[in-house]
C-alpha cells in the first residue's frame, strides 16, 4: 500500500496540483497531515494561493483522503470540503504496521511516546520543517510543507510504501519529484 503525505497545502493550489501531478496515480491513499485552505495569520499568502480550487482537487480525491485537522482548519472548512478534516489524530494499521497521523501542534514526542508502542511510525506536519528519523524506537516523519517551507529541502511531500510483509520505506520528495532523502525499516 502507498500513501502520498502531503501537510500544510495553506490554500496552494499551484503547489497541491504538481504533487498530484507527480505522485497521485503511484499511491493508493492521500495521507493529509492538515492546514488545509487558510494560510494562517502568521504566514503570506502562498504562491497560487486558491482555496476552492484546493478543496475542489481534495474533493476529486475525497474516497482515498485519511487527514487530520491542522491549527489553521476549522468548522467552516468542511463548508466545502467534501469529507471530515476535523479529527486531531488518527491511527492506520497496514500490514500490522501502525502508522499515527496528527498536525503537530498537540502533542509532543514525550505524550506520543508514551501513548504509542515503540515501532510506531508517526507522522505529522505543522512546522513547515522536514524530518525524516529514528529515535527512541520510534520512526518520525514530517513532510514539510507543499506551500511555505521553513527549511532547505523547499516544497516537499512524501510517500510511505508498505509492504506485505510489513517492512516501510518512507522517502522525502520534492513535489517535483525529486528524492531526498528515504528510510526503511
Amino acid at each position: 500500500m502507498k500513501y502520498l503525505v502531503i501537510s500544510d497545502i495553506h490554500g496552494s493550489a499551484e503547489s497541491l496540483e504538481k504533487a498530484l501531478d507527480c505522485f497521485g496515480k503511484q499511491a493508493d491513499y492521500l495521507l493529509l497531515c492538515g492546514d488545509y485552505l487558510n494560510h494562517g495569520p502568521r504566514n503570506p499568502l502562498p504562491e497560487g494561493w486558491n482555496p476552492k480550487q484546493v478543496a475542489s482537487v481534495l474533493n476529486k480525491n475525497k474516497e482515498r483522503i485519511i487527514c487530520v485537522r491542522g491549527n489553521c482548519d476549522a468548522e467552516v472548512d468542511e463548508m466545502v470540503l467534501e469529507f471530515p478534516c476535523l479529527a486531531a489524530y488518527t491511527t492506520v494499521f497496514d500490514s500490522n504496521r501502525r502508522i499515527f497521523v496528527h498536525h503537530g501542534h498537540l502533542y509532543n514526542r514525550e505524550k506520543l511516546e508514551n501513548w504509542l508502542p515503540k515501532g510506531t511510525l508517526i507522522v505529522s506536519g505543522h512546522t513547515h520543517v522536514t524530518v525524516l528519523e529514528e529515535s527512541n524506537g520510534f520512526y518520525y516523519f514530517n513532510p514539510g510543507s507543499i506551500s511555505l517551507p521553513k527549511c532547505d529541502d523547499g516544497k516537499t511531500c512524501g510517500l510511505i510504501d508498505v509492504s506485505s510483509d510489513g517492512k516501510i520505506k518512507v522517502g522525502l520528495y520534492t513535489i517535483k519529484g525529486k528524492l531526498l532523502r528515504s528510510l526503511d525499516f
